[in-house]
């Protein structure tokens, strides 16, 4: 039974999202370790996808059921988040106001202007410039926006930074694990890892409520690309304790079974490192699968030196949790010029 069968959801995404093998990858770190990828950046012809559709579809019919009229959330300049945030709105008819903070200290000349910013846009979204530094909390920025829509008479719904410290932000990927136990039915195997980028916390908190269902929470492997790794795990812990007992797991989830790797997240938040950089052209050039320097350039890179090191046991599958947000590649026009 579904832990969430109570729970309404609007269908944003094509549905369930496909798991590949990655051979030429697995082949480049050796051979030992089987890789795959679940890619919920291909799950959605709402501009581009990605894992934020995946919880908006549980947030929207509350959205909904409030009446407004404008969704208001927050980002990073080049945030995959408001992309989405955008997206919806216009797929519902409603109006976005997306606040874009500087929480990156990267200076591309066409930063603010190309990749996810310039789809927000296109997608009709009024998209606000601030120049706040990074933080995965609440931001008074973001209350203002909602201040302003009701000064204009208009009727806001509020979504957090990455759609994560929000009521219903973890469901979604409560239903990727239950989705995965599935699809392994059909594989007629189970994955040993999964492999998982963390940032506002409700992707990997989701997961692990929903792993933690089928007694393997402990084996989804956040990677950290916040570089705020005490507040990334006090968000993560409070997601999982709430997110748990909305769905009524039935018990608490326990500290070893949040695992939070902060070995990749330097040198900052959307910064990549000279390895983030090789890992994206490894996975460009073995499988031409396109990660991106802020979330799964991180993710991948630490699947890499994991897979590397001997982390993962000889024969084990390791599943990797494909995110999307490949379009702000666009904005670090200078790191990839030469590929």
């Amino acid at each position: 039974m579904s832990l969430l069968e109570k729970f309404e959801r609007y269908p944003l995404t094509f549905g369930p999202t496909p798991i590949e093998h990655l051979p030429r990858l697995t082949e480049a770190l050796g051979g030992k370790v089987q890789i795959y990828a679940k890619r919920d950046d291909c799950n959605s012809g709402l501009a581009m996808g990605g894992n934020k559709l995946r919880k908006l579809e549980y947030i929207v019919p509350d959205a909904i059921a409030s009446g407004a009229d404008t969704l208001v959330s927050i980002g990073g300049v080049q945030s995959n988040h408001t992309r989405m945030v955008a997206a919806t709105a216009a797929k519902l008819g409603m109006k976005c106001v997306v606040i874009q903070e500087k929480w990156v200290p990267h200076y591309d000349a066409v930063y603010d202007r190309v990749g996810n910013i310039q789809m927000t846009r296109l997608m009709g979204a009024d998209s606000r410039l601030v120049e706040d530094g990074f933080d995965i909390g609440i931001r008074e920025s973001w209350q203002n926006a909602i201040r302003s829509v009701e000064e204009a008479g208009g009727k806001p719904y509020p979504i957090p930074a990455g759609a994560s410290v929000h009521k219903y932000g973890g469901l979604g990927y409560v239903g990727f694990a239950e989705e995965v136990a599935e699809q392994e039915k059909a594989l007629g195997f189970q994955f040993d890892y999964i492999v998982v980028c963390v940032v506002t916390g409700s992707t990997q908190g989701g997961m692990i409520v929903g792993f933690a269902a089928q007694d393997r929470a402990h084996r989804v492997i956040g990677i950290d690309a916040s570089g705020t790794l005490d507040q990334t795990r006090a968000q993560v812990r409070q997601i999982v304790d709430d997110t748990a007992e909305l769905v009524g797991l039935g018990r608490p989830v326990r500290e070893d079974e949040i695992v939070i790797n902060p070995d990749y997240a330097y040198p900052a938040y959307g910064v990549p490192s000279e390895e983030t950089n090789d890992a994206i052209r490894l996975a460009a050039r073995t499988e031409a699968m396109i990660t991106d320097p802020v979330y799964e350039g991180k993710s991948m890179q630490g699947l890499i030196d994991l897979t590397q090191k001997g982390f993962f046991p000889e024969g084990a599958r390791v599943l990797y949790a494909h995110l999307g947000g490949a379009p702000a590649l666009n904005g670090y026009s200078y790191h990839y010029k030469d590929g």
